[in-house]
């Protein structure tokens, strides 16, 4: 079996577990709890995900846009699932924290280090204009530049949900370094293990957008 067959697997399992939760939820019930509106003429749920306007309908789940196109990454609609299944949304108290100072975050930082803050520092710190270029230019992203780091900004990462990304750039000292920051309503939403899906999930977005 193939690496890639097996990572399919491996999503396929968590994707119809949570599936199958889902569909005996109350929709009213996810949609007080998660903070989303819940369109009874369509049957859906109506969020934002990384500046995109999405439907997830209900029973049957989809991550559909506009256009009605699903998305494709299963690592994606596990996380919504989950969310929707097991996530709280409560209010931003003025605090955003660090991988580390989320519970348990601790204990997967080397992880989350190298699966995200590294891969983010190696992917943008030495063009930091294609990365501004992307958080300012990408419709309906309206990502709040911040003065913290040589290029540092807050996003909605999901509907109410918001996290920074921060860039220093590397030199002929130091090579580039970088931060992820979290809104403190993320704890609630997600646990640890997600959050450390939310990083991947954002750089492998980022990056998708420069290649455009």
């Amino acid at each position: 079996m193939s690496n890639r067959a097996v990572k399919n697997q491996k999503e396929e399992v968590p994707f119809f577990h949570y599936l199958e939760i889902y569909k005996n939820l109350n929709p009213q019930e996810i949609a007080g709890r998660c903070g989303l509106l819940f369109d009874k003429d369509i049957s859906a749920f109506r969020l934002r995900f990384m500046g995109i306007e999405y439907q997830a309908p209900f029973p049957d789940f989809a991550l559909q846009d506009k256009t009605g196109s699903d998305v494709k990454s299963l690592a994606e609609k596990i996380l919504i699932l989950h969310y929707l299944c097991e996530g709280r949304y409560v209010d931003y108290r003025g605090n955003q924290r660090s991988y580390q100072e989320i519970p348990w975050g601790g204990v997967y930082y080397p992880n989350f280090r190298g699966r995200c803050i590294l891969r983010f520092a190696h992917t943008f710190g030495n063009d930091l204009i294609t990365f501004k270029r992307i958080m300012e230019e990408t419709k309906g992203l309206q990502a709040e530049p911040l003065k913290q780091g040589d290029a540092g900004y807050r996003f909605e990462f999901l509907t109410g949900l918001y996290m920074s990304l921060l860039l220093w750039a590397g030199d002929e000292e130091f090579p580039a370094s970088a931060q992820i920051l979290f809104d403190d309503n993320f704890e609630f939403a997600f646990t640890a293990e997600d959050i450390a899906v939310v990083g991947e999930i954002v750089v492998s977005r980022l990056k998708a957008l420069r290649n455009k």
